[in-house]
């Protein structure tokens, strides 16, 4: 058993963190402007970020499970704005792999190199209003018409949607079937009665535009259904293995920043005539969140390790997505506490706190991730 990298995986991860941290070592301005996005992405694009786990002959870096998320790990410390980190993930992960997996060789030649360059802005439609963990409730529905099919229904929320050129979804193509009556689509945000929504206010991860999507009697060609009708419940549960995997390493790198910056100021800031890091309260403090940032990591590679190594991976992603987030939002909210009232500030660490809640509610929330651990363990 290694733990240790390899000369080729340090120096790509070397790499990719001075690239990103010259560029986005301080959070974007008007990181909710959806030309800033697509600038952004233009440049994650020539990094090779938006490709890493697609294949090299469409332009991708061909890398697994591990692999990625040692690279998304680099870009979560070196980029100051998690939500670009994330809305460069949620495209790699929740759509592209799909693409990667599943779409007709007509379209491949259509969408693959483009989404692996960032030419092509990636999202996920899956949630509804009334479907959010509950997919069996999903209303959206694909109907057969010639040699193609017509959507008719609207998401609630799409990581990218505001900017997206190509939109990955889900809808019921046979009520009667159950799991097996939900198909999958990559379809062109441009075809006829497809409407993308505005940015949605949130409450974090506000470099990662997010939108509702809406369908009206939208043609969908044959080329964009993503495998085989009545396969869109497995391939949505493929592409959220690779999302609950390895999107998770761009808060491994956020953690990795955070503990460097809370260890600076708890040597430089002074009280009581000592330096803050002396007294108990804070080193130990400081010493938890190294515990849970490594914790989370150990998990975390062993899942991609599991992927990549074709085992049985299922209980240990999502043993690795509840220690990550939950490690997040703990070590966030310690980071505060350490900087007081400057950590509160705009600016401060409060934007790593913001940044953090979510992660415990996409890609499956906290509690199903507990369901399938639960069943792993024969419960």
């Amino acid at each position: 058993m290694d733990f240790g990298l390899s000369p080729e995986q340090r120096d790509r991860c070397d790499s990719i963190f001075d690239e990103v941290r010259a560029r986005w070592g301080q959070r974007l301005e008007c990181a909710d402007d959806p030309d800033t996005t697509r600038a952004a992405f233009r440049e994650a694009g020539q990094l090779g970020l938006t490709g890493l786990c697609l294949p090299r002959d469409v332009g991708g870096g061909g890398l697994g499970a591990l692999d990625t998320s040692l690279c998304l790990q680099a870009l979560g410390r070196g980029c100051a704005d998690t939500g670009l980190a994330f809305a460069v993930a949620a495209h790699l992960l929740a759509c592209a792999v799909p693409v990667r997996d599943f779409v007709s060789e007509k379209a491949r030649g259509e969408l693959l190199a483009r989404l692996a360059s960032g030419e092509f802005i990636a999202a996920n439609a899956m949630t509804e209003d009334g479907a959010g963990s509950d997919v069996s409730a999903m209303r959206t529905v694909a109907r057969r018409s010639g040699s193609g099919f017509v959507l008719d229904g609207e998401k609630s929320w799409a990581s990218n949607a505001p900017v997206a050129d190509v939109v990955v979804t889900y809808a019921v193509s046979d009520p009667d079937a159950g799991y097996l009556g939900v198909s999958a689509f990559a379809l062109p945000s441009d075809l006829p009665g497809v409407s993308l929504g505005p940015p949605l206010l949130k409450m974090g991860l506000t470099g990662c535009l997010a939108g509702r999507v809406h369908f009206e009697a939208c043609p969908v060609p044959e080329e964009y259904l993503l495998g085989e009708e009545g396969q869109g419940s497995a391939i949505f549960q493929h592409s959220m293995v690779w999302e609950r995997a390895c999107l998770f390493a761009i808060y491994l790198g956020m953690m990795e920043r955070q503990l460097q910056q809370v260890v600076e100021h708890a040597s430089r800031r002074r009280q009581f005539g000592r330096r803050i890091g002396e007294f108990q309260g804070v080193s130990h403090k400081i010493a938890g969140m190294r515990q849970r940032l490594e914790s989370a990591q150990l998990l975390l590679y062993r899942a991609c390790w599991l992927m990549d190594e074709g085992r049985d991976h299922v209980a240990a992603v999502a043993l690795s997505k509840i220690a990550v987030s939950e490690a997040a939002v703990a070590n966030s909210t310690d980071a505060v506490q350490i900087f007081g009232g400057r950590g509160y500030l705009v600016g401060g660490a409060e934007d790593q706190l913001r940044d953090s809640v979510p992660s415990t509610l996409f890609s499956g929330t906290t509690e199903i991730q507990r369901e399938l651990i639960a069943k792993d363990l024969g419960l």
